[in-house]
Order: C-alpha cells, then structure tokens, then sequence
C-alpha cells in the first residue's frame, strides 16, 4: 500500500523537489482514506442534508455518516477523477463539503495551496486519479494504517535531511515501551469502571497513543481510554487528528509547542510516553521557558534547565509536572531519551540538579538501554527512562537498570539507519526481565543477571571535590623573560617598562629558587640602572609572572598568613560517592600519590550522574600479540599474492 501510494511520486518529478513530495502525498493519502471511509454511507449522508432545514445539522449528518465526520458534497474521488477540466473546482467543492473538523485538520496540511500549485503544473488531474484508483485504505485498521504513514513519513524527512528521531518511533519500539509502562498495572486495568487518559506531549503522527490504547483494550475491552497530544509540526499534528477521527477516539490533539503553549494546563493523566526530538535546541521559547522556571515547582520547570541544544529533559519536566497526585491514583510515564541525558553536565549544572531532582524524589523506577540502529533517521543508541510517583514498595528508594542492546535482531531489508528490530519473543522477554528485575538482580546463577543491576537512587551521587597542590616556583631571567615583558599588556601603559628591562639584561642567565632572594636582586639591579621599580600592584604582578617558572622542585608559594597558594595547573577533581566519607577517601585514593595535595572544601559541589555503560562494562582481555603478528604476516603475503596477479 506504501509503495502504490509513493508511486504519485513519478508524477511530482520535475515540478516538486524530492523533499516537498510530502506535501502532496501526505494530505491527498488522508484524504483518499476519508474518502474510502465515508463510501458506505455517502448517499445517506446527502439525503439527509437534502432533507434537513435547519441551521445546525451536524449531529443528526454525523448519525447518517455512522462517523465522526462527514461530506455533503456531490463530490468524490471518483467523480473528481472523471472530469479533467473542472478538477480543481471540484476537489476544492469536495473539500469544503466536509464538517468542521475534517476542514481544520486539511487546513494544516496547506492543502489549498497545493492544489493551485498542482493545476500550474498541469498534474492535478493525474495525481487526483491515481489516488482514485488506490482501492482498501478503508479496510486498513489504524495500526496498519501507522505503518503507511511510517514508511512515507520515513522517507519525506530521509529526502528533507530533518534532525535524528524528530518525527516518529518504530512500532515494536512503541510495542516494547508501552510494555513496560503499562504492564505491572495489568491487574489494575483489567478492573471493572476503569476510565484511562493518556498524554504525548510531542505524538508527531499518533502511534505511541493509539498503540498505548491498543494495549489496554487487549486487557480490558470495557476500559474507556482518552488519547491526549501535542504535536507541533502541522503536517504531522493532521495526520494525527486524521486517525483520531477514524477511531471516533475520545480525547484531544492540541497543535501548538508544548513549551511555550501548553494545551493541557493544570489537567493530569495516568499514563504518559514520548519520543521527543533528540538534541534539538528550545532557543525559540527560551523567554517563555525561562519565565516559567521562574515560578519555582509552581511551574513545570522548577529543577532547572538543561543546555540551550537540548530541550531532553524540559519534555520529561513538562511531563512530571503532569502526574496524577499519588493520593488520587498517581501515574507512570516513560520517556526515550538518547544517551546524553544520562550524564551531561557538571555538578550543579543544569542537567545535573534535574537528575537530582527526579532521584531524591524517588521519581525514576528503571532505565532500559535499547539496541542502536532501531530508528529510521538516527543509528545512535537510545534508552528508556521510565517514572512513577507510585513505585512499587520493593522498589522505593531503587532503580533498575536493565541492558536490552543484545535483544534484537537482524532485518531482512534496511531502512534508512534502522538495521534492527526487536521481535515479539524479545519483547516478551525484556518485559519479563524489568518486572523480574528485583529477583533477577539478586540471583548470580539467573542467565540474565549480568543484564539486570539495582542501584539505591543516592549510589548516583557524588560530591565533586577540588584537589589542590602547592604552587611551586623557580625564578629567572632570560631572553624569553625580558620578551614577555616588553609585551606585557599590563606594562604597556608604564612609562618605566624600558628602562626597567634594559636594567634587568645584566641578569641575563641567573636563576633563585627562593622569591625573597629574586626580589632582592631584582630592585637591586633597578637601582644600579637608575630604573623604577612599580608601585602599583597590576604592574608588579605582571613582572613576576615573566619571571616566574613553574617547577616541581621549587619553591612553595605562599599568601600573607602562610598558606600555600595553589596551582591552577596542577589543579584537579574527583567524584566522591555521595555516601562515602570524602577525607577518608582522600586519604586512600589521593594521598598516597600525590602527599602534598589538599582538598578546597568551598568548592565542592553535589552532582548526579547514570554511567550506564559502565556498569555493564565487560573486560575483553586483548589477543596474544604472537596471534596478530601471524595474522598480519597473512594478510601480507595475501597482498603480495593479489599484487603478483596485477602486475603479471
């Protein structure tokens, strides 16, 4: 079906670049699928038009379409491909036939300004008809219908070179994350009453939602869910609306920017997911979110914000701020992330404060490291954070760490950057692990307890400490010293500079190693050359800093009462575990190497990282060099081999 639908492509060469081609197949496929949909009761639909005399008739033509949506036009495909000359006139009376909602989701997609475009070219009439003759888009369920939109959208953004995982998330990967949200509430869901709002605060084209629904109709075919979203690329937020029409879902897609224009204020939901933009930048809406950080925890920014190119963790924020209180019912939420959110940004960062936040609030339940090359439009590895305000009592105060990068495997084809897939049984069995991973973790004969660890949420903190050691100086004179004297910036401005450097050249070559013997000889000899010696202190200091050599064997440095002053290039830090008594440490880890080193305590700071990899890092011991030695002494004798045979 993806393929006949691209084939309108051939018609659009020439006259559309190979990135606008979206433009057109997005808005007409919508089209054609409503057009398909409504076929049964088309001529229901107009009786009743023809037959109502009243002003509001949208209740009782939706009741004759058995729709959401309907079209009083004498218009459709059919019809519009059978008259060349009026093709524009009638599909534009086809469109303006449909109720109200249908109108304001072709309205994103600027489908006006296509058909103009479309007439100029003189390819309407063509592209019109091969849509006509595109036949079952009716019969095509809402899931299948997302792996259409997947295959066109996938190669719209290939051909428009858009940002890495910007627009959409594969099925199984859907599949997978839905899975682990939703699964330890089987029972709750399953139960009677059960009415479930779910939000994607960036949906793109609606699969995490109506894959999410999906899921918990499986297990409850009484619950009544609401999809809720927010997408802002309008193409995308059509499509999505689109779908939602078909299902006759019950909820709401908001278009609009979810930072600086929240369609769901102050409203909460019980489950939430989202693959938001990786890496993309908030500079746009930096006014709008830096006014709301303002707020405090009054406004969904309060922990901070990360990094001006990457808006990561203002989605996760702007999803933890909407959390059913945990006295009603809480909720859950997972979120795809790529590996930066884990551990960029120093102590006390931006980035940094909000980790902090979300792990002594007890909010982060589990991280799920997924296989690289699962995404269309990015081969990058990627990972599932997943929260709850109602973690399980056996999970309070912990977090799972869960490594899937194994669990997938090869596809029969390649699309795009996506190589891999993760199949139903890998499914199952990454589920089945997260919610095992307590037992898992404890158990050294389990085969999978290498790739399950537990962590208490303050073993990701640490106190970043300043190590600091003694500044120790030689001090001398040579041609180097008087240059950079004669180019001192500070001097530059002090009538005695010259005649204290020509006083300076008959110490040429001598060396002190203490400061107070330097100083002596240094005024000694501007006396001798009727030179000045400085009396301000900018200028002073910009002399010892000519003649000053740093040197492991030199003197220590001191400030006025005695203590020594540090190095700043000796300077260096460590992570201390948040729990671990940092002198003791120092004294282990520290001291012994480097005796004379002390610790800044004004400038320690509190940080929160995820190493992730680390903790699943296994030692590969290296090949015996004899191996490699013999298998490079094959390779060249197979190249010497290979040459003889060219040369003859």
């Amino acid at each position: 079906m993806a393929a006949d639908i691209w084939a309108v492509a051939d018609l659009l060469r020439g006259d559309y670049k190979r990135h606008e081609y979206g433009q057109v197949i997005l808005p007409f496929t919508v089209l054609r699928r409503l057009d398909a949909v409504m076929a049964p009761t088309r001529e229901a639909v107009r009786a009743r038009d023809a037959a109502l005399n009243i002003q509001n008739k949208q209740r009782p033509l939706e009741l004759a379409a058995k729709l959401p949506f309907y079209n009083t036009s004498k218009q459709d495909f059919s019809t519009i491909a059978g008259d060349s000359p009026q093709v524009a006139k009638n599909l534009r009376d086809y469109i303006n036939g449909f109720s109200p909602n249908v109108r304001e989701i072709l309205a994103r997609f600027d489908l006006d300004n296509q058909i103009t475009r479309l007439a100029e070219s003189r390819i309407l009439y063509q592209v019109v008809g091969k849509f006509a003759s595109i036949h079952d888009l009716d019969k095509l369920s809402s899931h299948d219908m997302g792996y259409v939109f997947e295959h066109l959208i996938r190669k719209f953004y290939e051909d428009a070179n858009e940002t890495a995982g910007e627009h959409f998330t594969p099925r199984e990967v859907i599949k997978l994350m839905v899975n682990l949200l939703i699964a330890p509430d089987a029972e709750t869901v399953a139960g009677v009453g059960q009415v479930i709002n779910i939000l994607d605060p960036a949906c793109g084209t609606g699969g995490m939602l109506t894959t999410a629904e999906d899921h918990i109709k499986a297990i409850n075919p009484q619950a009544e869910v609401y999809l809720f979203g927010q997408e802002l690329n309008g193409e995308s937020w059509a499509t999505c609306g689109s779908e939602m029409l078909l299902r006759n879902q019950r909820g709401e897609i908001f278009f609009g920017n979810s930072f600086s224009n929240d369609g769901y204020r102050g409203k909460r939901f019980d489950y939430m997911l989202a693959n938001p933009p990786f890496g993309v930048e908030w500079k746009k809406v930096q006014k709008e979110v830096e006014d709301e950080k303002d707020l405090g925890y009054a406004g969904r920014f309060g922990a901070g914000t990360p990094r001006i190119n990457d808006g990561s963790f203002l989605f996760l924020q702007h999803m933890i701020s909407k959390m059913q209180p945990v006295e009603d019912r809480g909720s859950r939420l997972a979120i795809v992330f790529n590996g930066s959110p884990l551990f960029t940004g120093a102590a006390e960062s931006g980035e940094s404060e909000i980790r902090r936040w979300i792990l002594e609030n007890d909010s982060l339940e589990g991280i799920v490291a997924l296989p690289d090359q699962l995404f269309y439009n990015t081969g990058i590895s990627t990972y599932f954070w997943i929260l709850s305000n109602r973690k399980a009592p056996a999970l309070r105060g912990k977090v799972i760490l869960l490594d899937a990068r194994d669990q997938w495997e090869k596809m029969r084809k390649s699309l795009g950057d996506k190589r891999k897939q993760i199949s139903d049984p890998q499914i199952e069995h990454v589920t089945e692990l997260y919610a095992d991973a307590l037992a898992v973790a404890a158990d050294a004969d389990h085969p999978d307890h290498g790739k399950v660890k537990v962590f208490g949420t303050r073993d990701f903190g640490y106190h970043r400490i300043t190590v600091e050691r003694p500044l120790r100086l030689r001090f001398e004179i040579t041609e180097d010293t008087l240059a950079a004297l004669d180019v001192s910036k500070p001097l530059a401005k002090w009538d005695g500079r010259d005649s204290l450097i020509e006083a300076m050249r008959g110490l040429l070559g001598t060396v002190w190693w203490t400061k107070k013997e330097t100083s002596a000889a240094l005024h000694g000899a501007a006396r001798s050359g009727g030179a000045l010696w400085p009396s301000t202190a900018s200028y002073e200091k910009a002399i010892w800093a000519a003649v000053s050599v740093s040197d492991p064997e030199g003197e220590v440095q001191r400030a006025k009462d005695g203590t020594p002053l540090p190095d700043p290039d000796l300077r260096d830090y460590e992570n201390v575990p948040l729990d671990e008594d940092i002198d003791a440490y120092f004294a282990r880890e520290v001291t012994p190497h480097v005796p004379d080193a002390w610790i800044d305590y004004s400038k320690t700071k509190v940080g929160y990282e995820i190493p992730f990899t680390r903790h699943f890092y296994v030692y590969t011991p290296p090949r015996p060099l004899a191996e490699i030695d013999a298998e490079l002494r094959d390779l060249e004798s197979q190249i010497q081999k290979l040459l003889g045979e060219v040369t003859g």
